[in-house]
């Protein structure tokens, strides 16, 4: 018999790749939980835990920029279901995470939830899109039982 999914609740096809040894690393069930709470379509979904050189290599041949970042979305199909690749940097993650107090899971779901709406069609460009974007991030982040990205009352 087929399990019965909840009406409206989107699929997501996910998979996980360790590139670095997974240390003080989200598990694939966490990164899922935290995929699936920012879909609002279905989607296929990788998501890529890397280390530096390999984020460096990333960002510097598809944005341009010499080093590694936190989060980069690949978007391979742009429209439901949305097919794409999240790459997250381990020691980016772990940096930024100690730099503002946090804990290194609230700020891999964060990015991750980040990268999904990305991948989704949202985006930063200009204020007034940013603010739409961060606004769905921290009611996202918040309901996963995290606190606001943004530092918001």
């Amino acid at each position: 018999m087929k399990s019965k999914r909840a009406i409206g609740r989107p699929r997501l096809n996910f998979s996980v790749q360790y590139a670095v040894v997974p240390r003080n690393q989200p598990t694939r069930a966490q990164l899922r939980r935290w995929a699936h709470a920012a879909l609002e379509h279905d989607a296929r979904i990788t998501v890529r835990i890397v280390g530096r050189s390999e984020g460096r290599a990333l960002n510097r041949d598809f944005r341009g920029k010499d080093d590694a970042t936190n989060v980069l979305t690949f978007v391979f199909r742009d429209t439901p279901p949305f097919e794409g690749d999240l790459a997250l940097c381990a020691p980016v993650v772990a940096r930024e995470a100690r730099a503002q107090g946090k804990s290194a899971a609230a700020h891999y779901a964060h990015l991750v939830v980040h990268g999904v709406l990305h991948l989704q069609g949202y985006d930063h460009q200009n204020n007034a899109d940013a603010r739409v974007m961060e606004n769905r991030e921290s009611q996202i982040v918040n309901k996963l039982g995290y606190p606001d990205p943004y530092f918001r009352d």
